[in-house]
């Protein structure tokens, strides 16, 4: 066991990386953060910060020699670098299993071969695979770069063979995956902690909505039957085995409107939908990442009552005015998270608020309409039920390149 008192390192200074430092501070563990980014906002709580790419031997061994154990942030971080810092001191999770599931074509292909169900797909590695794919998976259908890629960006809808060419250039003519749109009744992800014994910590689904592409509002638990949540649980420990996973995973689910369990990415870090963790759980998604890279107990999972997590984007800002803080602050039950990011721009995401309540129901009320009182009133522009917008008037803007990205299969409307 790696006890406080130690020093913990983390590549990748951004809101997830702030978290684990804050829990980790608070569980008197010293920690050290590379990151290239000057104003990374996990460095305003580690207690040093190098600055440089994660890809310098030179910075890596500085941080090695400095920590006990090293994790991640996210899941762009090269896993060579993983496999580097491996060397030299304990890593989780492994640069194996960040390699399988950093990268589209490999964590499909992952899948299908443990006969895991998905969204119909092919594997579109250059412009004249176009045709093929196109006949193995029927449109309408989103291109999704294999490499990178978050929030809706690097993606495109397209209809036909036209479309898919524009849309492999307009994505940088590099390796793709075509994915058939789902109409789907709604998503869900499951959180797991899993140590390196193999003892595991799961977390209850949450129920996600997203808008443009970014998650919108994470509801816990997920309003699905327990025999769905039971079979997304189980789902989400075998992957975490056939990986060797060692550390705090995300699993996103789609649930057909035939009631099939697909599943959509695997996050290979604690996840955006799991911030709810922070304040109705025993233990936090963060503590628990500590917990697992220091060979601590795993912290108890459990839920203690219903809450609702509210992302907070830039598009919130005004005139560089900021929002209305005391709209969320005047509940005693709701809990505001900002993640101290210096520059608003719309669709980033700034922070965000949990809303404990008595019951999902009300959660999900008194949520909303927090929610709409920092827009001004205006309720948020949400999109038919778990289907794609291919109106015209959608694939026009598209076309003249108005919208950063396209809208996704994944949008969804949290119905009260």
């Amino acid at each position: 066991m790696i006890l406080p008192g130690a020093s913990l390192g983390i590549l990748g200074g951004g809101q997830l990386g702030r978290m684990f430092v804050m829990a980790a501070r608070s569980m008197g563990y010293a920690v050290v953060v590379l990151d290239p980014e000057p104003d990374c906002p996990a460095a305003q709580w580690a207690n040093r910060h190098i600055q440089a790419s994660y890809t310098d031997h030179d910075a890596l061994e500085r941080l090695a020699s400095e920590c006990a154990a090293i994790t991640t942030e996210f899941e762009n971080v090269p896993a060579s670098s993983l496999n580097y810092l491996a060397g030299m001191r304990p890593v989780s999770p492994s640069g194996a299993a960040l390699a399988v599931t950093q990268d589209r074509i490999r964590e499909k292909n992952f899948l299908k071969s443990h006969g895991l169900a998905t969204a119909p797909y092919a594997v579109v590695e250059h412009r004249q695979a176009l045709g093929e794919a196109l006949q193995q998976v029927a449109t309408p259908a989103l291109m999704k770069l294999s490499r990178a890629g978050y929030d809706g960006k690097g993606q495109r809808w397209l209809c036909n063979l036209a479309e898919a060419e524009k849309a492999f250039d307009e994505l940088g003519g590099t390796p793709c995956i075509l994915e058939a749109g789902v109409d789907i009744q709604t998503e869900i992800s499951v959180l797991i902690a899993r140590a390196v014994d193999g003892r595991v910590a799961v977390y209850p689904p949450s129920e996600n909505c997203h808008r443009e592409g970014i998650l919108d509002v994470s509801i816990a638990p997920a309003r699905v039957s327990p025999e769905i949540g039971e079979h997304a649980r189980q789902i989400t420990i075998r992957i975490a085995e056939l990986l060797g996973y060692c550390g705090v995973m995300a699993v996103e689910f789609f649930i057909a409107q035939d009631g099939r369990l697909l599943v959509n990415e695997i996050a290979p870090r604690p996840h955006n939908s799991g911030h709810y963790t922070l304040d109705a759980c025993h233990t936090s998604q963060f503590e628990q990442q500590v917990r697992v890279l220091c060979g601590l107990m795993l912290g108890d999972a459990t839920l203690l009552g219903p809450a609702v997590m509210v992302n907070l984007l830039g598009d919130l800002w005004r005139e560089d005015q900021a929002p209305p803080w005391d709209q969320v602050l005047n509940h005693p039950r709701a809990k505001l998270h900002l993640y101290g990011k210096h520059e608003e721009r719309p669709g980033r995401k700034m922070g965000h608020f949990t809303y404990l309540g008595e019951s999902v129901e009300e959660a999900l009320t008194q949520a909303r309409a927090i929610q709409y009182a920092l827009t001004g009133g205006e309720p948020s522009p949400v999109r038919e039920h778990g289907r794609a917008d291919t109106s015209p008037k959608s694939m026009e803007l598209a076309a003249a390149d108005e919208m950063p990205y396209l809208p996704i299969i994944t949008d969804t409307l949290c119905k009260p």
